[in-house]
């Protein structure tokens, strides 16, 4: 007998409907605070239902949505099921877009709101109406045969991605292997203050930074180019310049690495629309 299809949406939202409680339930277990726990809260709304950004504006930040399960998993991306979810790509949402947003909003001359953002599949052909794409924590990176062609087809339309919060040689190499299998003939090639991503709208004077957490190395930026030239990737190896973003309106870091971590953002921005 043929099921009916209101039985089997009501059996689907019922499996959303228990998937979330569990979730929250492991929230609560795991001794978050409020402000983490309204934060994963957020992150299952935004992602069940597939949160868009405000109609008109001319930038939009795309947090990419990746699969989860590469060598660097940890913290939520370890539930089973719930790890592409919850994994590494995720972290600092929301509050790190909305208050970078903000600062660029107030800033410069984009029209743009704090809510001009989105979550979008690596392998999902919405990318490629962004221009500008964040990816965490890439030491979870473990990409499928679609997603490798996808995110090829958004670097070569001219697609600009920042690279954010991960550590260490192991993950640097893990997701150097991963993005030969999008090119492999390109290398990530470390990049100088005098690169002009540096001086798009504020003048960052050094790149020896301070960054939230002490790492294996010192914080470097990496460049991934173009077979024209263009850069398009920045690679923020040994920081989290999104955690600086995430907790600018609580005393958690030193104000001047974050007011730093804020002009970053706001040239890759800048970058990201002009080249």
């Amino acid at each position: 007998m043929k099921k009916s299809p209101k039985i089997f949406m009501d059996k689907k939202f019922l499996f959303r409907t228990v998937l979330a409680a569990v979730f929250l339930g492991m929230l609560a277990a795991a001794g978050l605070s409020q402000s983490q726990r309204y934060a994963r809260q957020r992150l299952l709304a935004d992602v069940t239902s597939h949160r868009q950004p405000p109609e008109g504006t001319e930038f939009i930040f795309a947090r990419i949505r990746f699969t989860s399960t590469g060598p660097g998993r940890r913290g939520f991306g370890g539930f089973g099921g719930l790890g592409n979810l919850f994994g590494g790509w995720s972290h600092d949402y929301p509050d790190a877009e909305e208050h970078i947003l903000q600062v660029a909003s107030e800033a410069t001359g984009i029209n743009l709101t704090k809510m001009s953002y989105v979550i979008v599949d690596l392998d999902d052909e919405e990318l490629f109406r962004y221009p500008f794409a964040y990816m965490s924590e890439v030491g979870e990176l473990n990409m499928n045969d679609r997603e490798v062609a996808n995110l090829r087809e958004y670097l070569n339309r001219g697609g600009f991605v920042m690279v954010d919060d991960f550590d260490s040689q192991y993950s640097l190499d893990w997701f150097s292997a991963q993005m030969k299998r999008v090119f492999p003939d390109r290398d990530f090639v470390r990049l100088t203050v005098e690169h002009p991503i540096f001086h798009t709208f504020y003048e960052v004077p050094t790149l020896e930074v301070e960054s939230p957490y002490v790492y294996s190395g010192p914080a470097t930026f990496y460049g991934y180019f173009d077979e024209s030239g263009r850069l398009s990737m920045i690679i923020n190896h040994n920081n989290d310049i999104g955690d600086f973003w995430e907790w600018i309106d609580q005393p958690v870091y030193p104000l001047g690495p974050s007011t730093e971590a804020l002009r970053f953002g706001v040239n890759y921005f800048i970058y990201s629309l002009t080249h």
